[in-house]
């Protein structure tokens, strides 16, 4: 088997977390796949992987030759697709995350988006609510909400999101409009326990008010549900509420309170030498991000 195909193969292992997945992915024997990442750990005289019966893990230098196998086999793709002349037609298939919510509500429709222009291209979405490692997953491009740690990887902000308190305007009549964050502790609250996940709310200059929600809810959905049937006072993300605010379903309220706002990034791993589809999906998110009101 060439270095390529064995880079190949050694990448479907990692991304598949086993040899018989990999096998699977790629149409051969286990014992092929095999072969292959035992030759490459013979070429260069160090292990790749750690085995066991129970899981295959990269070593330290596993995972910085596979980072750079991913860029190598991407600069080939490239060249191979300016070669036929279809530098300005993506395709192939790429991955991207982010947050369930998030994702569905302004990830998702771009990349309907962009597959409605480019038919040659599919789109893996893992939109899960965990922050996911983009080298040691073979993730193409994730959007992150919060700050980023220090990382090679490239990134460009595109937004931020604001956690605001919001309440039906039929609420705010009934029971009155809080004036100060201490009013809350006068008010019915519900809660989604993604965002607090403790009985206090936060506010700006470290302000703390202790509430005792009448109801917690695993879902930002139901909070705002509830709030919009007139019951409560809620906090949720203004990106995720902002269509109900626009019918005036929902008023937000103590605006001036508000903690800062988390920015939102594009995050990507290919750089300056990114392959086609993946500068053309950037670019599509970062403008449709960046258009939504909002998010900024």
């Amino acid at each position: 088997m060439d270095r390529i195909q064995a880079m190949t193969a050694f990448l479907a292992v990692v991304d598949a977390d086993g040899f018989s997945a990999a096998a699977r992915k790629l149409g051969v024997s286990p014992s092929v796949v095999t072969r292959a990442v035992t030759e490459l750990e013979e070429r260069l005289g160090t292990r790749l992987l750690t085995r066991t019966t129970r899981f295959v893990r990269l070593t330290d230098t596993g995972r910085v030759y596979a980072e750079n196998c991913r860029r190598i086999l991407a600069d080939l793709e490239e060249a191979d697709s300016t070669a036929a002349g279809a530098h300005a037609a993506p395709r192939g298939e790429f991955t991207i995350t982010a947050t369930v919510n998030f994702g569905a509500m302004h990830v998702a429709p771009v990349v309907r988006e962009y597959l409605s222009l480019y038919p040659q291209v599919s789109v893996h979405c893992w939109f899960i609510d965990r922050n996911v490692n983009l080298v040691d997953e073979g993730v193409d491009v994730a959007v992150r909400i919060g700050e980023l740690p220090d990382s090679s990887l490239q990134a460009i902000r595109v937004g931020r999101v604001r956690q605001v308190l919001c309440a039906s305007p039929a609420y705010l009549a009934r029971q009155g409009v809080p004036r100060r964050p201490e009013d809350l502790s006068q008010h019915t609250i519900v809660t989604a326990t993604g965002l607090t996940p403790t009985p206090e709310l936060r506010f700006a200059n470290d302000l703390k008010v202790r509430v005792q929600p009448r109801m917690t809810t695993t879902t930002n959905e139901s909070a705002a549900a509830m709030a919009i049937a007139g019951f409560c006072i809620t906090r949720l993300p203004l990106y995720q509420i902002a269509p109900a605010v626009r019918r005036g379903e929902l008023q937000l309220v103590l605006e001036q309170f508000e903690r800062p706002a988390l920015p939102i990034h594009v995050v990507h791993r290919e750089g300056r030498n990114a392959s086609s589809k993946i500068r053309t999906f950037i670019d599509m998110t970062v403008a449709a991000l960046r258009k939504d009101a909002s998010l900024q």
